[in-house]
């Protein structure tokens, strides 16, 4: 994910409110390695999650995420958005 940089949660944006913003940098999280190990796949859940929320910068970060992953992995973070939002 060349484009996000680590500080890119300086620049949240897109959400309609703290939610979207805490989901989209649960996002950067896992697509960076930040305090975390990285995890494509939990990357895309995250930033599926807020952009369903409505984070624009989520929906682009999970289009860029998408062009690095299998479509195996696409589909397991698919799953596990829908299983998020479902619960909560």
């Amino acid at each position: 994910m060349a484009r996000l940089e680590l500080n890119s949660t300086d620049q949240l944006a897109g959400g309609s409110g703290a939610t979207s913003d805490i989901l989209y940098e649960l996002g950067v999280m896992y697509a960076v390695g930040r305090d975390v190990e990285q995890n494509l796949i939990e990357a895309h859940k995250w930033f599926n999650i807020a952009a369903f929320r409505g984070s624009e910068s989520a929906a682009r970060y999970r289009r860029e995420l998408a062009d690095e992953m299998s479509s195996a992995d696409i589909a397991a973070a698919q799953r596990q958005a829908r299983e998020w939002i479902s619960l909560h």
